[in-house]
């Protein structure tokens, strides 16, 4: 079989000493055993389009490799202040290069001892099996697809909505407002919608609900759509969270259809 992009990824980081992965944020991480993290493998992150290791590099590499290199490197969000480099994965870049660059980061947070039992950087065998659509984009999957393609309609029969992206996500906006999001970060497709803070305790008691990260304390609620979609419960939950965000007027027309 051939090997991915995620297999290499993971035979590069782990071949140091102590390595180990973790997850965070839904990506994979690396980090030398109960230590500091060295990389972080990110795919389509808020809807970038790139496949990505973020390398905790020396000081000064960022610069330099930004600068020298744009099609293979780039400044990544959040931890880009701090120096880390980003590397896309499927652009070119020899996999040789990508072992000696992680190796560069690990060695930037490693104990000098471990540091010290490195030995030769892996002679890695470049990826050569195709990404596939949803591999990049969980949203496209033929399955989770249909149903964003029908809460778009749900949503978008309504008055003055529009569909639009936030954090890579596709998000329905009564006006500015957005009332519906449907998203999947590796736990399956789920769809997000406003009923308040006082009603949250009672669609959670339901195990296909929960609260969401950012947006829970607001009053939000995410819906796992599982291998049955009951449209009308969405619709309904839908319809309640556009009545919350919509302008009188919108309300108004909503009400005269």
């Amino acid at each position: 079989m051939a090997k991915t992009i995620d297999q290499a990824v993971r035979e590069v980081c782990l071949s140091f000493p102590e390595a180990e992965e973790y997850v965070s944020h839904g990506s994979p991480n690396f980090r030398v055993k109960g230590g500091r993290t060295f990389a972080t493998y990110v795919v389509n992150h808020h809807g970038d389009g790139r496949v990505a290791l973020w390398l905790k590099s020396p000081d000064g590499a960022q610069e330099h490799h930004v600068a020298n290199a744009p099609k293979h490197f780039f400044v990544p969000p959040y931890v880009g202040p701090s120096g880390w480099l980003g590397v896309e994965l499927d652009k070119g870049i020899a996999w040789k290069r990508i072992a000696e660059l992680v190796r560069e980061a690990y060695e930037n947070v490693a104990p000098p001892k471990l540091a010290a039992k490195i030995g030769k950087t892996i002679a890695i065998t470049p990826p050569t099996a195709t990404m596939k659509a949803e591999e990049r984009d969980r949203l496209a999957a033929p399955r989770t697809a249909k149903i964003v393609e029908k809460l778009r309609a749900i949503c978008l029969a309504l008055p003055e909505t529009r569909g639009t992206k936030q954090f890579g996500a596709p998000v329905w906006q009564a006006g500015t407002k957005t009332f519906a999001i449907a998203y999947d970060y590796g736990e399956g497709p789920m769809l997000g919608f406003w009923v308040g803070v006082d009603q949250q305790g009672l669609y959670t008691a339901d195990p296909r609900y929960s609260i969401p990260k950012y947006m829970g304390h607001n009053g939000w609620i995410a819906l796992a759509v599982g291998k049955r979609c009951d449209w009308a419960e969405i619709e309904s939950l839908a319809h309640a969270s556009y009545r919350h965000f919509a302008l009188k007027r919108m309300l108004k027309a909503l009400d005269a259809a």
